[in-house]
């Protein structure tokens, strides 16, 4: 009975305790700011901290959409809000401080509060904070169009003689010392309306010197390759690659993209629709043979000793270059040929086409090889693959007799080596990449379209026995009987075995057996 009475007890004391802390919070909650107490020129005298709070933040709420103005380069200027900026109120623990002065301690240091109030106020400062990513947001996108960038010193190349053409000093907006700057004005300088800012401008200089492009002097490589088998839209497409890389200057330590170079594969920036390889087909896209390009500058850069960073090689073989000596680059498989000047001067990139249709890649810069020092590179097939099908595709779209053939490829599994003499002995090889390139059955797509059904007949079954040649010639025999005969002229069908002209849109190949090279169509350039 004693246990139940003290536990009765114990638990009335704790209930006792418990209550008494709620209500002295509540008090708390409740209490009157004395006078004298501000945030700034705002009395907080007669107010509970709720209501303290509430008519802070009302103040900071009217606050946002004042008008700050940012001053950038040559008097140019962006007009913002606070809320834009992601004004915040980063201090309001100063309501609750101020709701307990004078109402914590025993009498004597109520009491003293209260008369160092009446002595002197005591005001309380807002502190703000802005949203940092927000306002880097602004300054790139609403700042940075006055900003004049640096323009870095680069070379030209006229009659064989290098000219120096002078950079430009550059002024921009200082992002990051810009935001400091606007949340140092917020909380220092801020007068609570409409106002003006300066933003931080630091001077970007260029690069380069007359000395410094002066070490650029010496052939580090040089490549060549030849387009003599491109038709015109081809060709024009590698001239075009070609001078849009042409006049490159690259310091030490900058990486060059080729795609970058040449991009964007459209009519507006010079390209034309030529052969491209894709999916194991040729195909016909915007830039086709700019892969030449690429592949003609992997080789000097290769001879060059440059830092390659990236390279990839075609799907299929090409015929300009050995196995493993080309360089793809695609926009829609993200492929890029990349490389870094990884010389202690700057180097320069020519590039010229020729008439007999000849592109050349030179990289000039400044020698330190050793003069007895030779670098070459050895194509090194590892295996081949031959096709050992055909594949024919009946095209309901096409008049019968039309037939168009696309060449067979040969699979190659290859590497590249780096071979390194001094005074003609050879002191190093060193791989350089291995690549892999598909093989590809000889294909053709036949027309089939026609109202007779026996000459449908004849040219399914001729698809049927998968022979491209076969159903060539019976293509071929079945669009002359077709063909209205000219005027005086018999018509005789093709003595057996005799292969027909190839009909319009068709292009003639030699037999599958033969396996014939590839024409130098590129990886997709678009």
């Amino acid at each position: 009975m004693k246990k139940q009475i003290r536990g009765a007890l114990c638990l009335g004391i704790v209930c006792s305790v418990l209550g008494l802390t709620q209500i002295q919070a509540k008090a708390q909650e409740e209490y009157k700011i004395l006078s004298g107490i501000y945030v700034e020129d705002m009395s907080l005298e007669g107010k509970t901290a709720k209501e303290a709070k509430a008519m802070i933040e009302e103040y900071v709420d009217g606050l946002s959409s004042k008008v700050i103005t940012l001053t950038a380069l040559d008097g140019n200027s962006v007009e913002i809000t606070p809320s834009e900026a992601g004004l915040s109120w980063s201090n309001q623990e100063i309501i609750n401080e101020a709701a307990q002065i004078g109402q914590k301690g025993n009498v004597v240091q109520r009491y003293k509060a209260v008369k160092d109030l009446q002595h002197e106020n005591k005001v309380y400062k807002l502190e703000f904070d802005v949203d940092k990513d927000l306002v880097a947001q602004i300054l790139a996108e609403r700042c940075s169009q006055y900003n004049l960038e640096a323009r870095d010193a680069t070379l030209s190349r006229v009659d064989g003689r290098f000219i120096v053409n002078p950079g430009q000093t550059g002024q921009v907006v200082d992002e990051e010392a810009s935001i400091q700057q606007l949340y140092d004005f917020l909380n220092n300088e801020w007068n609570r309306d409409n106002a003006s800012l300066a933003l931080v401008v630091k001077v970007d200089e260029p690069r380069g010197t007359e000395e410094e492009l002066g070490k650029v002097k010496d052939v580090l490589g040089t490549f060549t390759t030849s387009f003599s088998t491109s038709g015109s839209s081809r060709s024009a497409n590698v001239r075009n690659g070609c001078e849009l890389i042409n006049g490159a200057t690259l310091y030490p330590g900058d990486e060059f993209s080729t795609y970058e170079a040449v991009a964007p594969f459209s009519q507006d920036n010079g390209y034309y629709m030529a052969g491209s390889y894709l999916n194991g087909q040729v195909v016909d896209s915007l830039g086709g043979g700019i892969c030449q390009v690429s592949t003609t500058l992997y080789n000097a850069v290769l001879l060059s000793e440059l830092e390659v960073t990236e390279r990839h090689n075609h799907s299929m073989i090409v015929t300009y270059v050995d196995p493993s000596a080309d360089a793809a680059i695609a926009e829609s498989s993200g492929k890029d040929f990349r490389f870094v000047n990884n010389t202690e001067a700057p180097i320069y990139i020519e590039g010229v086409t020729t008439d007999d249709k000849h592109i050349t890649f030179t990289i000039y810069g400044m020698e330190t090889r050793p003069g007895t020092r030779a670098v070459r590179y050895e194509s090194e097939v590892i295996s081949k693959t031959y096709p050992d099908t055909e594949i024919i595709y009946p095209d309901a779209s096409r008049p019968i007799g039309a037939v168009s053939v696309q060449s067979a490829h040969i699979g190659y599994s290859a590497n590249l080596w780096k071979v390194v003499t001094e005074n003609g002995v050879e002191v190093s090889r060193e791989k350089i990449n291995s690549s892999s390139y598909k093989v590809t059955p000889r294909t053709a797509t036949v027309g089939v379209l026609t109202a007779d059904p026996n000459a449908y007949n004849e040219i399914m079954a001729a698809i049927g026995t998968n022979s491209i040649d076969h159903v060539k010639n019976v293509a071929a025999a079945l669009a002359a009987a077709a063909a209205p005969p000219a005027e005086g002229v018999p018509v005789q069908p093709p003595a057996e075995g005799v292969p027909a002209q190839p009909q319009a849109g068709e292009t003639q190949q030699p037999p599958a057996e033969a396996v014939p090279a590839p024409e130098p169509v590129q990886e997709p350039a678009a």
